[in-house]
């Protein structure tokens, strides 16, 4: 019960609205001072121990690189060359939307700002050809989650680092599962284009056109494949390939496309910065409190409490599902890595459970917290890009929600849909 001191006020500070690293830091002080079971600067060094690993220094670069391919204007680039493959399909334009999503989840990395970017584009020219707002929106939104799930992902990178697991292993175990799910929101398109009698694109286009299209989008396709490339082959490490790209941006930014000014590789630096800056803190954070949680045995009470209510893996699975599933929905998927992560991987561990298995599992049911209300981070984001209200554009989210929970139910069922690229590359055994 005298974890009850930090847990309490943890909850209180969230509630009132102090940021969650703040939250952690503050908790773990109050926790600590009540107590006096450890002194105050235990909390520095926790802090100090988090944030000093080579791993996480491919979270800057990774950032950086995604704003500058996005300053760089690729954005249209991708959605062109989307138009081309799926245009013509019923829904033409959400095809469109959901396409240029999984391509952009390939190089920036984080739902929010795949959200903002693709939307930003495609949810005006979807109201200009009559698709509902609402559901411009939400097609956004839910798009929005192949960004971390579809590497190169921040999330995977922060979850590999906290675990001790090969980033490489995660970045290719969240392949199949983000194309599952992209496919499966493009047939939620279809269906309800067809069932509303939303337009198609009817244009055409010469083989000269479809070349220069093609072309002008290759360099920023290529960012992905030089990252995963490098990995898989030795080359490069997960961190040193986050440097490779932010060096790639750059040039293809200044170079090839002449799209970055100063003033644009000024204010993403400082964006990259700030971003970098928000999710280092909140790591830094979370090891202190992570620590006090382990030293009070929580992890193993939690076990025991598991243990007593079932002894088979599917019942288990199933539980841990719901769990990570109402904690998505409430607090931002790192966060949530960084604080539940600890409790429930050793119950997995005790299970026999892949860990990286279970770690690309964790992360994509805590992703679709990020779309799931009350509390969908990507909903609001979306909402005012729509013009309308939260409400609205959650009533039209459930049939992508449909989509990823019934993926996530597959994983659960079959882990080898995971596992599949790592096993066949030699990243796990």
């Amino acid at each position: 019960m005298e974890i009850l001191i930090m847990l309490i006020p943890f909850f209180v500070f969230l509630i009132i609205g102090v940021p969650i690293a703040f939250s952690l830091i503050l908790s773990t002080s109050f926790f600590l001072l009540i107590t006096g079971s450890k002194p105050l600067i235990v909390l520095t060094q926790q802090m100090y121990t988090a944030s000093d690993s080579f791993p996480l220094m491919a979270i800057p670069f990774f950032v950086l690189a995604g704003n500058l391919m996005n300053r760089a204007q690729l954005t249209g680039r991708l959605i062109e060359l989307a138009n081309v493959l799926v245009g013509r399909l019923t829904g033409g334009l959400g095809q469109v939307s959901v396409v240029a999503s999984m391509f952009l989840a390939a190089i920036i990395g984080s739902a929010t700002a795949t959200t903002a970017a693709v939307g930003g584009m495609m949810v005006p020219a979807m109201r200009e050809k009559g698709y509902g707002a609402a559901f411009s929106g939400a097609v956004a939104a839910a798009g929005g989650i192949l960004g971390p799930i579809i590497p190169p992902s921040v999330v995977f990178i922060v979850a590999g680092s906290l675990f001790g697991v090969s980033v490489g292993a995660l970045f290719m175990a969240g392949i199949v599962p983000g194309l599952l799910i992209g496919f499966g929101f493009m047939l939620v398109v279809y269906f309800t284009s067809k069932k509303r009698n939303y337009p198609r694109y009817t244009g055409k286009l010469d083989a000269k056109k479809l070349l220069y299209i093609f072309l002008n989008a290759t360099l920023a396709l290529m960012m992905p494949i030089i990252i995963m490339g490098g990995i898989l082959t030795g080359v490069f490490t997960a961190t040193e390939a986050g440097a490779v790209a932010g060096v790639y941006a750059l040039l293809v930014g200044i170079l090839v496309y002449r799209s970055l000014s100063l003033k644009d590789l000024y204010l993403t630096l400082v964006e990259s910065g700030i971003t970098s800056a928000i999710i280092l803190l909140l790591i830094a954070a979370s090891n202190p409190f992570g620590w006090v949680l382990s030293v009070h045995q929580l992890p193993q009470k939690v076990a025991q409490l598991m243990a007593a209510i079932t002894s088979d893996q599917m019942v288990t699975m199933l539980l841990i599902t719901i769990f990570l599933l109402i904690m998505g929905m409430f607090l931002e998927t790192a966060a949530n890595i960084l604080i539940v992560g600890p409790i429930l991987f050793p119950i997995a561990n005790s299970f026999g459970i892949d860990p990286v298995y279970f770690i690309a599992y964790m992360c994509m049911v805590l992703i679709l917290g990020m779309i799931t209300p009350p509390m969908a981070v990507n909903l609001f984001v979306a909402a005012p890009i729509a013009g309308v209200s939260f409400e609205k554009l959650a009533a039209e989210i459930w049939p992508f929600l449909g989509v990823g929970f019934f993926v996530v139910i597959l994983l659960a069922i079959w882990p080898e849909i995971v596992l599949f690229l790592p096993r066949i590359l030699g990243l796990v055994s």
